[in-house]
Formats: structure tokens, sequence, C-alpha cells
């Protein structure tokens, strides 16, 4: 076993235990929350699962890009959130029953989206696209659902337990994931700038940006929901995304730098989303006057 392969390996490990302790403060009421709000659900899935790839549509179809960042910006725009999302909508004041409902629901309606969005990408830009229900249903099983009920599960039978265990596993699980995206990303860094020209950034930022708009815009009338559903719109899973494109393109040695390229720009444009967030909401907060007697 080579060193890549036990990066992998504790890349993919530290992923399922940010979700284990995600699920150690979380219960399974949290679980069904979209499933039980269908207006909230709706507005969901048609931020992330139809405006981001006609989004990803527009920009491959309208500007000659690199087949790398054609094929990453489509890998992309059809992958569930990521893992690490409640974590950073719950410090921006996410409703953690919404943040961790919406995670479920992205994962568990994935295993129909993919496959039929494969199809229609594949009919409208002649690419050769296809992603099979039981692997994306594999991938989620392993990477979201099952240490998510896990979670739950140890906390329903031991809550002192997962109170007290939740920061300390979520703390250590970032701290690897931390550690093994460091050589990854050093790795790719030459890739990554080979990428950079002919609108590559650009494209990368428009689909973020956009994807921050369209989910704020269409998060429902509850303030807090609106970063959670902007960041899910604009932030996806890199490791289906990098399994769609190894699948359909494994000859295609960029799509992994393109696809880590993005989530350094999403991660920059998505953190200065959130600043504007919680400067707007500072500003909003009402003042306490001391009245003098």
């Amino acid at each position: 076993m080579n060193a890549a392969v036990i990066l992998l390996l504790v890349l993919k490990a530290s992923v399922m235990l940010i979700v284990f302790a995600i699920g150690l403060k979380a219960n399974f009421s949290d679980v069904t929350c979209l499933f039980r709000r269908p207006a909230q659900l709706f507005r969901a899935l048609l931020s992330m699962n139809v405006l981001m790839p006609l989004i990803a549509l527009g920009l491959v179809e309208g500007f000659d890009l690199h087949p790398a960042v054609q094929i990453a910006l489509i890998a992309i725009a059809v992958s569930p959130i990521p893992p690490v999302l409640p974590n950073k909508a719950l410090k921006a004041g996410g409703q953690e029953n919404y943040t961790i409902g919406l995670l479920v629901a992205a994962a568990v309606i994935s295993v129909v989206v993919i496959p039929l969005a494969m199809e229609v990408f594949e009919k409208i830009t002649s690419l050769p696209l296809s992603m099979r229900p039981r692997a994306v249903a594999s991938t989620v099983l392993t990477m979201i659902l099952i240490p998510l009920l896990m979670g739950i599960a140890v906390r329903r039978l031991a809550q002192t337990f997962a109170d007290r265990a939740a920061r300390l596993i979520g703390l250590i699980a970032t701290v690897l994931l931390a550690l093994c995206a460091i050589p990854v990303l050093i790795g790719e860094g030459r890739p990554m700038y080979s990428l950079i020209g002919d609108g590559t950034l650009a494209s990368l930022g428009a689909f973020t940006l956009l994807g921050l708009v369209a989910g704020h815009l269409l998060g429902g009338p509850d303030a807090e929901n609106r970063p959670v559903l902007a960041i899910a719109s604009a932030s996806r899973h890199p490791a289906i995304a990098l399994g769609i494109a190894h699948a359909n393109f494994p000859e295609q040695k960029l799509a992994l730098p393109a696809v880590f390229l993005y989530l350094i720009v999403s991660a920059i444009l998505s953190a200065i989303y959130l600043k504007w967030v919680k400067r707007g909401r500072r500003k909003s907060a009402p003042v306490e006057k001391t009245v003098e007697v």
C-alpha cells in the first residue's frame, strides 16, 4: 500500500468522522426535516439541482474552457453538498434541523438526480456522460448517511457521551482533513496553475457567486436558512465530483486539479459571503439604549 492510497483512506475517514460528529449533535427528526416541509425542499432542489446545472451548462456552452474545467463544472453541478457544510452553516447561524435535513435530502435525492442529470448533459453537450445509481448510492451511504445515522444512534443511546465526544471527534477529524489536504494541494499546485487563464477562474468564480445568490434568494423567509442554502448551492461534494469525472474521463488527468481549483475559489468567495451576512446581522440587530436616571 503506497502513500497515496493511505492518504486517500485517511482523507475519507476524516470526512466520515466529521459527519459522525455532526450526528452526535443531531436527532432523527432533523434527518427528515425537509421531507416534512415540501415548500422548503422544493426551493432547495430548485436552487441546487436545477439552477446550478443550468449555470454550469451555460458556462460550458458559452465559453471556450479547457476540457478538464468543463468536466469539473458538470461534475460539481450535479454532486450533493459536502459533509463539512453543516459546520459552516451552523457557525453562520443556520438552524440545525434545516441544515442537517438539507444534507440528508440532497444526499438521498442525488441517487436519482445525478444519473438523470448526466443523461441531460450528454444530450446537450455531446459529451459521453454516465453515472450508475448504484455507484452514487454507495458513495452517499458510506460517506454521508451511515456515519450520520451512527452518530444519531449513539446520541440516542448515550446523550451525555455524545455531547462530550462530538466536539473532540469533530476537531480531530478537521485536523486530519487539513493535514491530508495540504500535501494533495501541494502536489496538484503546478497542474492547477496550468489551468489558470482562458476564463477558468472567471467561470469557477461565476459558478460560485451565482450559486450563493440563488441559494440566498431561495432560502425562504427565515434569514437563518438563507446562508445555509447559499453555501449548499455553491459548495459540492468533491469526492463525488471526482468520482463522476474519473468514471467518465479517466484519461483526463487535469480534472482533479480543476476540482481542487474550484474548491479554493469556492472557499474564498463563500468566506467573503459569510462575512457579509454576519455584518448585515450585526447592523440589523437592535441596539440597547441605556437610560440615565
